[in-house]
C-alpha cells in the first residue's frame, strides 16, 4: 500500500468520524436539549368593567395608551347617582330626627312615676327609641352605599398596563359587570414553553433560560414552574362516566406537548413585549448545576 493510499484512508476515517460525531451531536442537541420554538409571551389582562351602569360620558383614553393605577379610564353619567346621595342623605336627616324625637319620649316616659305611667308604656318606648336607632344606621349605610355607586361611577386602572382592545366611546350604555375595554399588565410578562414530554427529565424549577424572539432579540429567565395537567383528547368520558378510548393505528406515536412556565428576568431596554408573540425557550441544566458546586 502506498503513502497516498494510507493518506487517503485516514483522510476518508477523519471525515467518517467527524460526520458521525457532528451527527450525534446534532441527533442529541433535537432531541434531549430542553428547547422549543413553540413559546408564547403570556401576560395578566385585567378585564375593566364598570361598578355601576350608566351612559358613558367620557373616555379620556386611547387605544393601546399607557396607563398608570388609579388613571381615570371611564367616566359614568353620574348625575343620577347625585341625585340617590342627596335622597340618602334626606333619609339619613329624617331618621335622625325621628330617632332624637323617640329617645326624648323614651327619657320623658322613664322620668314619669311608675303609677303614672304602666310598665308596657316604658318597655314600648324603649323599644320605639332602639326601633328609630336600627332605621337611622340603615339610612347610613344606604348612604355610604349611594356614596359609594357615586364614586364607583369613575371607573380607574387598577394597574400599570396598556389599554389594549378598547371599543367604548362616548354615548355608550355600560352596564355593571360588563367588560368596555381590557388592561394589560405591564408587570406581569411571562413566557410559557411548550416542551415535549421527552425533554421534561431534562427540566427543572430554577433552571436558567434564554428566550429569543422571532425579531432576533434575546431575553433571560428562569424556569418557574411545570404543569401537571394537559386535556386527553383521546379519552373524553361516554354518557357512562367511564373512559371513552378510540382506537388508534399510528405507527408513529407523538410526543404531547406539557407547559412550562418561565419567568422573565431581564427585558433589554427597547424590547417590545405584547402577549402573544412567538419565542424560542432554550433551557440550559448545566448552568444550575455549575451554580449548585
Amino acid at each position: 500500500m502506498t503513502l497516498k493510499s494510507v493518506f487517503s484512508l485516514l483522510a476518508t476515517l477523519i471525515i467518517l468520524v467527524v460526520a458521525v460525531f457532528i451527527g450525534r451531536t446534532l441527533w442529541v442537541n433535537y432531541m434531549d436539549t430542553p428547547w422549543t420554538r413553540d413559546g408564547r409571551v403570556r401576560a395578566d389582562i385585567i378585564n375593566v368593567a364598570p361598578d355601576v351602569s350608566g351612559v358613558v360620558v367620557e373616555v379620556p383614553v386611547r387605544d393601546n395608551q399607557q396607563v398608570k393605577k388609579g388613571d381615570l379610564l371611564m367616566q359614568i353619567d353620574p348625575d343620577h347617582y347625585r341625585i340617590a346621595v342627596k335622597q340618602a342623605e334626606a333619609q339619613v336627616a329624617s331618621r335622625l330626627a325621628t330617632l332624637k324625637m323617640r329617645q326624648l319620649n323614651a327619657r320623658r316616659r322613664a322620668a314619669m312615676d311608675n303609677e303614672v305611667v304602666s310598665r308596657e308604656s316604658l318597655d314600648d318606648a324603649s323599644n320605639t327609641a332602639a326601633a328609630a336607632e336600627a332605621d337611622y344606621q340603615q339610612a347610613l349605610a344606604a348612604l355610604d352605599a349611594a356614596k359609594l355607586n357615586l364614586e364607583r361611577t369613575r371607573v380607574r386602572a387598577s394597574v400599570d398596563g396598556y389599554v389594549t382592545n378598547l371599543n367604548v366611546h362616548r354615548g355608550d350604555y355600560a352596564r355593571a359587570g360588563e367588560a368596555k375595554m381590557a388592561v394589560v399588565d405591564q408587570d406581569s410578562y411571562w413566557v410559557y414553553g411548550y416542551f415535549e414530554e421527552t425533554k421534561l427529565p431534562h427540566i427543572a424549577v430554577g433552571d436558567p433560560a434564554e428566550l429569543q424572539l422571532m425579531s432576533g432579540q434575546r431575553l433571560k429567565g428562569h424556569v418557574e414552574s411545570i404543569a401537571r395537567a394537559i386535556y386527553d383528547r383521546d379519552n373524553p368520558e361516554s354518557r357512562e362516566l367511564v373512559a371513552d378510548v378510540n382506537p388508534t393505528f399510528n405507527w408513529v406515536r407523538l410526543a404531547q406537548r406539557v407547559p412550562v412556565r418561565i419567568h422573565i428576568d431581564e427585558v433589554p431596554d427597547g424590547v417590545l413585549l405584547a402577549a402573544g408573540i412567538t419565542t424560542t425557550v432554550i433551557v440550559n441544566p448545566g448552568s444550575r448545576d455549575a451554580t449548585a458546586q
